[in-house]
């Protein structure tokens, strides 16, 4: 990376990057089954951008990614890389894991309870990107997302397009974003669900109701993560 941040830095700037997201409610719906299902939302935290790659690198000493540069966000990782992200950084800030991993059979399990890093469920992460509207994209694309039209067909540096009412950047397009849930159990097993759209996706790609999974250990150029964390 062009700029090397010391973990202490990492830890400091990760909490000016957090912003309170208010309690709420969210209707989620999966059109694949014609399912609709209302989910209670907590207070939580969530970071203003995707995770950029100077933060990763930092605590992990790692660059898998595709398209290089500190300041774009992170992809070509997996959901259990992020996991791993979410507890390493933990670690570091000196909070409480929220992850509990099995390392015979990948089981992971969430302590909702805890202190430290951890991915938004999906129900958290449609909350956060609709911003207390009933609106599936908070803006007209081209002012608020990086997508096939604009992306010169790579990831951009994060926050460079404007935020939702909340304060959130790149929430559609730049890169989906993996969450913490399983999509469908009986279908497909232990797939977990990436929310947001990316920069290779058409207009229709990038829509806070668009819900897409892949199995844990999938890695693709378009698809990093957000880090969020309990109150």
């Amino acid at each position: 990376m062009k700029q090397e941040l010391n973990v202490e830095k990492v830890v400091e700037t990760m909490l000016v990057l957090m912003v309170e997201i208010p309690d709420g409610e969210i209707l989620l719906r999966d059109d694949r089954i014609k399912h609709s299902w209302k989910v209670k939302i907590k207070p939580f935290l969530l970071a203003k951008y995707p995770l950029t790659q100077d933060l990763y690198f930092a605590i992990t000493e790692k660059s898998p990614f595709t398209f290089k540069g500190d300041q774009k966000p992170v992809e070509t990782v997996s959901w259990f890389e992020a996991i791993e992200y979410c507890n390493l950084l933990s670690q570091k800030a000196g909070l409480k894991e929220c992850y509990s991993i099995d390392n015979d059979s990948k089981d992971v399990i969430c302590n909702w309870e805890a202190s430290g890093y951890r991915l938004p469920t999906e129900a958290e992460w449609e909350y956060a990107c609709r911003a207390g509207t009933n609106e599936v994209r908070y803006g007209k694309i081209d002012k608020i997302a990086w997508y096939k039209d604009n992306s010169a067909a790579q990831t951009q540096e994060v926050g460079k397009k404007e935020a939702n009412a909340w304060g959130l950047y790149d929430m559609l397009g730049n890169v989906w974003e993996w969450c913490w849930d399983i999509y469908d159990v009986k279908v497909y097993d232990s797939y977990r669900v990436f929310r947001g759209g990316g920069w290779s996706d058409p207009e229709r790609g990038c829509l806070a109701s668009n819900r897409r999974r892949s199995h844990p250990t999938f890695c693709i150029d378009d698809l990093g993560f957000r880090l969020a964390r309990s109150l």
